[in-house]
């Protein structure tokens, strides 16, 4: 037992070893960017705008809260959940709900099957999120790394990498887009008086009638959340996913949450 113990703690380190050598980032030292050096995130645009230099990556993640997002579309109880991310992560970075987005980044780490149902999972999720693509091992490592065993799970990341709550899954449901603030104020992410450049590209001119048109679609959304929101999205199919039901539910969502089988 004590071989078995000293070969697994021996493999484990080389493996942290091998994943600091590939990627240069290290937890309360170095900005979130670093985590994904070298890859290349993809924006959930229509035109799927690939993030690949180190400009790109600070300016989308640095001085933010980042939340790795695992998750799998064909998972029933990460279909109920994902209207519910959706909404929070809308409130906080929409111009129709906020005079500028907030200092948050969110990465969806596909646990799906296949290329088709991640994309048919992110065709109507909010197209500031990031993911990488489907084929990219780090999705293997960042679930190593955080140790996830179900989904969906939510990791919460301060700016220096520093983990700030392992699953926000439950939190966010309850307190929706206020425990933004608290992760805020306990992350020490740099207020900004000014829109990030990003955010330029994506806002339409304005004209003299803009804040009446925004108060008008501002109703008609919240209407239409109203009998939308809770209900989640049609689930036309069960998991064919290797996931398991866990024994003890931890969450307020039905049924939750799956475990993975080891691979």
């Amino acid at each position: 037992m004590i071989l078995i113990a000293f070969t697994h703690k021996l493999l484990w380190q080389k493996f942290n070893q091998a994943c600091l050598r590939a990627n240069p980032w290290e937890p309360g030292r170095t900005g979130m960017s670093s985590l994904f050096t070298g890859k290349v995130l993809i924006r959930n645009n229509s035109e799927g705008d690939e993030v690949d230099t180190q400009q790109e990556l600070s300016l989308r993640l640095d001085n933010r809260v980042l939340l790795l997002y695992f998750g799998a579309g064909e998972c029933p109880q990460c279909q109920a959940f994902a209207p519910i991310l959706k909404d929070f992560f809308v409130k906080l970075t929409d111009e129709f709900y906020v005079n500028r987005s907030s200092q948050i980044a969110l990465v969806y780490i596909s646990q799906d099957q296949t290329e088709e149902q991640q994309d048919t999972f992110l065709r109507d999720m909010p197209r500031k999120w990031l993911f990488l693509p489907f084929q990219d091992e780090l999705k293997r490592d960042l679930e190593q790394m955080f140790a996830v065993d179900h989904v969906p799970m939510v990791v919460v990341l301060k700016p220096n990498g520093e983990v700030l709550t392992r699953d926000a899954v439950e939190e966010i449901g309850r307190l929706g887009p206020a425990c933004f603030w608290n992760w805020q104020e306990a992350s020490e992410v740099i207020d900004r008086n000014f829109l990030a450049a990003e955010d330029f590209d994506d806002l339409a001119p304005r004209s003299l009638t803009d804040p009446i048109r925004r108060l008008k679609y501002k109703i008609e959304k919240e209407s239409s959340r109203s009998h939308t929101s809770q209900d989640g999205p049609p689930c036309p199919y069960l998991s064919s996913a290797p996931l398991k039901l866990s024994k003890n539910a931890k969450f307020g969502l039905p049924e939750m949450p799956y475990r993975l089988e080891a691979s």
